[in-house]
């Protein structure tokens, strides 16, 4: 047989070992109904090419190594105490000074399964018996610590803590799948994410590699203990944070990698525009004391992610091969993590940027909290909190 039909012949083996995938190896082989979707990406030319050269967050201090598990907010009370910060078993968590104690937690039927193990993603089984408190704020107000959680939905405890009290589970008679990041404005009125309604947290890489545009952007008005979708069909929205003024919101949309600009006042309100687009897929955004945004970016653009997302049938056909998701992620993120936090003015302009290219201190960042001078690093992914002196 000549090399070419030899060739033909083991293409079309391969194709039908995809699609059939007998063994279950591939990273979608437990969900039948797994569909790809385009990414409404900017052009490549438009991606911003500023680059640390200093890898200056390699200048980090670790803090709170292996005390502390996938702490993906960082959270300040009213009277400056803390850090606060939701970690992998479904507790959230107070540094009094001195140690870690227990604040609160969401999960109506906390049990033994939700005991501390050795790593974040030792949790993943039971998350949604556990809960997965995600985007933690404060009401300046009251000193109500309001609560994401990524399978319990919009929550609320007070300043002595405890047992988070329900919000809100659903809008429009549909529910919440994956309770994302959250804000509060002056009025009380609690601004938030559901970035699927298809997956829960717990399948975060299999949401990754679908793109479906199900994820919402919503409001909860305590007044009426009403929620409203204010974006839908949003592509895995993540952060959410007040400008400083409380004219407007930006939210970050995790799989084209862009800040988005909700208008709250003014002839713009109701109207949304995209601020800023960024350097790479972005987790979490917070406002810090001069009304600017630090955007925690989970990983820089890498060409092959960006094809991937142009091209849906390819990034199909690739997801179904014999290669773990894990794997597969490790591709899409350029081989491998590496924490990236870039800072933007209230108009879009890019300010500051802060890498470790090598991820040899901070290797995955969520969340990024301005405080005293010094940037507190949350990661869902790491055992600690990083802390950047600026």
């Amino acid at each position: 047989m000549r090399p070419a039909g030899i060739l033909a012949g083991a293409f079309l083996l391969l194709a039908l070992y995809c699609g059939i995938d007998p063994l279950n190896h591939s990273a979608i082989s437990e969900f039948p109904d797994f569909a790809a979707y385009a990414v409404d990406m900017p052009k490549w030319s438009e991606v911003p090419l500023e680059k640390d050269a200093e890898n200056l967050l390699q200048k980090s201090e670790i803090k709170f190594l292996n005390q502390i598990q996938g702490p993906e907010s960082v959270a300040f009370d009213l009277q400056g105490r803390g850090p606060y910060s939701g970690v992998a078993d479904g507790r959230i968590l107070f540094w009094d000074g001195d140690s870690w104690t227990y604040f609160a937690h969401t999960s109506p039927n906390r049990s033994e399964i939700c005991d501390p193990k050795p790593s974040p993603l030792s949790y993943l089984k039971n998350e949604h018996k556990c809960g997965r408190p995600l985007g933690l704020r404060f009401d300046k107000r009251t000193g109500d610590l309001y609560i994401a959680d990524a399978y319990f939905g919009l929550m609320k405890v007070g300043p002595q803590g405890g047992q988070a009290t329900s919000l809100a589970t659903e809008v429009e008679g549909v529910p919440f799948r994956f309770t994302n990041d959250l804000d509060i404005d002056e009025e009380g009125n609690v601004y938030f994410t559901d970035s699927s309604t298809k997956y829960q947290r717990r399948n975060f890489l299999q949401l990754v590699f679908s793109a479906e545009d199900s994820g919402r952007v919503l409001k909860y008005n305590p007044s009426t203990k009403e929620t409203t979708v204010l974006a839908r069909n949003v592509q895995f929205p993540n952060g959410l944070s007040l400008s400083k003024d409380g004219s407007f919101f930006v939210y970050c949309e995790g799989s084209s990698g862009r800040l988005q600009k909700y208008w709250l006042k003014d002839e713009k309100a109701g109207t949304s525009e995209v601020m800023a687009i960024l350097p790479g897929y972005p987790d979490n955004v917070r406002t810090n004391e001069k009304g600017e945004f630090w955007v925690a970016i989970h990983c820089r653009r890498s060409l092959y992610a960006y094809l991937c997302g142009l091209y849906p049938k390819v990034r199909y056909f690739l997801l179904k091969l014999p290669i773990s998701a894990r794997i597969q992620y490790l591709l899409s993120i350029g081989g491998r993590m590496h924490g990236v936090i870039v800072k933007y003015s209230p108009e879009g302009k890019l300010l500051q940027i802060l890498e470790d290219k090598q991820g040899k201190a901070v290797k995955a960042v969520s969340e990024v909290e301005e405080k005293d001078g010094k940037l507190w690093i949350g990661s869902v992914l790491m055992p600690f909190i990083a802390v950047y002196r600026l």
